[in-house]
């Protein structure tokens, strides 16, 4: 199953503001989804590169409880400086991938 998380940042001007110490653990957050991007886990990811913009991920889990811990282990969240919603989500249309 595909789902998508939305990463909410603590503020609207978080994308040019972040403190040192929110920029490290944002640089956590890039390296777990890289991690997932290698475990064949994640399809995309990527920020809003705007004041009050927020992040989108797409990411395979077996099923919603294991959708739940791949964004609740997202170390960004776990810190609390990043909210993240999921919901089930269906990749209909990407390049380079046939369509069902």
């Amino acid at each position: 199953m595909e789902f998508v998380y939305f990463v909410r940042p603590p503020r609207p001007s978080f994308i040019n503001d972040a403190s040192e110490e929110e920029r490290a653990v944002m640089s956590d957050h890039f390296h777990y989804l890289l991690s997932l991007l290698e475990q064949g886990n994640l399809v995309l990811a990527g920020p809003m590169l705007e004041e009050g913009g927020f992040g989108i991920t797409i990411f395979e889990a077996d099923d919603e409880e294991h959708a739940a811990a791949i964004a609740a282990a997202d170390p960004a969240v776990k810190a609390g400086l990043i909210t993240a919603d999921f919901h089930p989500f269906r990749v209909s249309l990407l390049r380079g991938r046939p369509v069902d």
